[in-house]
């Protein structure tokens, strides 16, 4: 059964609760779904047949979970995209998944509409909250579209750590899987929850607005993380849930009007996406006593592979952990070999569950590499203890996160070799107190140039969404290789650590 099967009947017995709020008013369930109907109709009358994609680039908003739930409708794929990526990556993504219909907010619409003359498979651009878009909703319904439980419903596009993007295929009974967890783990909401979406609803946040909305709960939508609305949302409201990056848990507790803050009002607060530092996790501790959950999991198996619990939060060792393995979930920690390991040891770290994509979207290879019988080869590094909880030692190799997002080197370092006095180029991510991890790029230029990091900011700036750009550029003569000319980026970090004081500095 699909999704919109399900959450059609629900609707209609929470017709007359709040469903959806943003900065345009509240919607009721009925509202909600006569426009997201409407939208399933009209997508159906431009053409879009079961199994299409639909592209969702959209700052968060109240018509993102509405044309989520229409696709739906429409027997379609939806692809979620970060609204703040780079023209050229959405294209990518567009171009990859051949989807033939974007919906874009106003701040992206201008900029996206250009692509119907470059990319063949796209034929329109919808502006939400426009008079098409209006009409769309208001489109008489046609019968949902039957859509079995393995059939695609969100196309989630990751890099991994290498290459281009790569779309993580999410089946419907993927994300129930995903809900269902969420409900035996995490929190089981009703009428009476609130789910705010502070976080980019492309991801984590939009994620969970599925589990909240198949039981009734209002969401409450804010464009962008601000410690002080959140603050106000949770002070007038009942029982406010929400999803953040440590990033954006550390500045809410760090926000002079938390200490007033009424915690009583809180559901549950997931965070995830990034490592936590250790201190500021005991802070949050201490002013969200018992409404913590740390959860861990990939696109490829979202945000579902182990989770630490409310009260496992009150024990500091417990706390430094990623937690247990989720209900319905294993998890098992291997070697090279593919030998499973005894509490304790380090290995990589393989999930098996409902929750794990189907594959990836016309990329056998990178399917065949990470799907093996069934178990999702995470890329991540770490061990369970003695009780079972998982301590993660590393991230799938030169991952950097920032502010919670994704930054992959291999995509920088592409940019950067294109410039002609550039010989070499590596990225790594260094600790930063505010953002997680900071970009600083090592570089190799010709004998004689003049370039510099400026020169580098602009180009990178032209081709890169702005949050993935080098914070820092260092300058050698040659970048240090082991024997089999592998560049060491483990000598890398430990020179940017060390303020680059190193040799070959140019």
């Amino acid at each position: 059964m699909s999704l919109f099967a399900l959450f059609e009947g629900n609707a209609r017995l929470f017709r007359d609760r709040p469903a959806v709020t943003d900065a345009t008013g509240t919607r009721s369930y009925a509202e909600f779904l006569a426009r997201a109907s409407g939208i399933g109709a009209s997508l159906r009358h431009l053409g879009i047949e079961k199994g299409d994609r639909v592209v969702l680039c959209m700052d968060n908003c109240g018509a993102f979970l509405e044309v989520l739930f229409a696709t739906w409708a429409a027997g379609a794929c939806a692809v979620p995209v970060n609204a703040k990526l780079h023209r050229r990556e959405i294209a990518h993504i567009v171009t990859d998944s051949g989807a033939k219909i974007i919906f874009a907010t106003q701040t992206q619409h201008g900029t996206l509409a250009e692509l119907v003359q470059e990319i063949p498979t796209l034929e329109h651009v919808v502006e939400a909250g426009s008079n098409a878009y209006a009409s769309m909703t208001a489109a008489p319904h046609l019968l949902p579209v039957v859509t079995a439980a393995k059939d695609p419903a969100w196309l989630f596009y990751t890099s991994g750590t290498t290459g281009r993007p790569k779309g993580a295929i999410l089946s419907h009974r993927n994300m129930l899987f995903m809900s269902m967890a969420y409900y035996a783990d995490i929190a089981s909401p009703d009428t009476s929850d609130q789910m705010l979406h502070v976080s980019p609803m492309s991801h984590g946040s939009g994620l969970y607005a599925v589990p909240h909305m198949l039981r009734g709960s209002e969401q409450i939508i804010v464009s962008q993380f601000d410690p002080d609305a959140v603050i106000d949302i949770i002070d007038r409201h009942s029982r406010v849930s929400t999803f953040l990056v440590p990033t954006s848990l550390t500045r809410l507790i760090r926000a002079p009007s938390a200490r007033s803050l009424r915690t009583a009002n809180i559901g549950t607060i997931c965070y995830g996406g990034a490592p936590m530092y250790q201190s500021d996790l005991d802070d949050a501790v201490e002013m969200f006593p018992g409404k913590l959950f740390h959860v861990y999991g990939q696109g490829e198996s979202p945000m579902t592979i182990t989770g630490l619990p409310q009260r496992l939060h009150a024990d500091p060792i417990a706390r430094a952990t990623c937690g247990h393995v989720r209900t319905g979930v294993r998890v098992r920690i291997v070697d090279d070999s593919g030998t499973g390991l005894p509490p304790g040891e380090i290995g990589e770290v393989l999930t098996l569950s409902d929750c794990v994509m189907t594959g990836y979207w016309n990329n056998d290879a990178a399917t065949r590499n990470t799907l093996r019988d069934g178990w999702l080869h995470t890329g991540d590094l770490g061990s369970l203890d003695e009780h079972g909880l998982l301590v993660l030692k590393d991230r799938s190799k030169d991952l950097i996160i920032s502010g919670g997002s994704n930054i992959y080197p291999r995509e920088i370092e592409e940019v950067l070799l294109t410039h002609p006095d550039v010989l070499e180029a590596a990225v790594v991510g260094m600790p930063q107190v505010d953002w997680g991890e900071e970009v600083v790029a090592f570089v190799a230029r010709r004998e004689g140039s003049g370039l510099d990091g400026s020169d580098l900011d602009a180009m990178c700036l032209d081709q890169l969404a702005r949050f993935k750009r080098p914070r820092r550029y260092v300058f050698l003569e040659s970048l240090p290789k082991s024997d089999y000319g592998k560049i060491l980026k483990t000598t890398l970090r430990e020179w940017a650590a060390s303020g680059g004081d190193h040799p070959g500095k140019g």
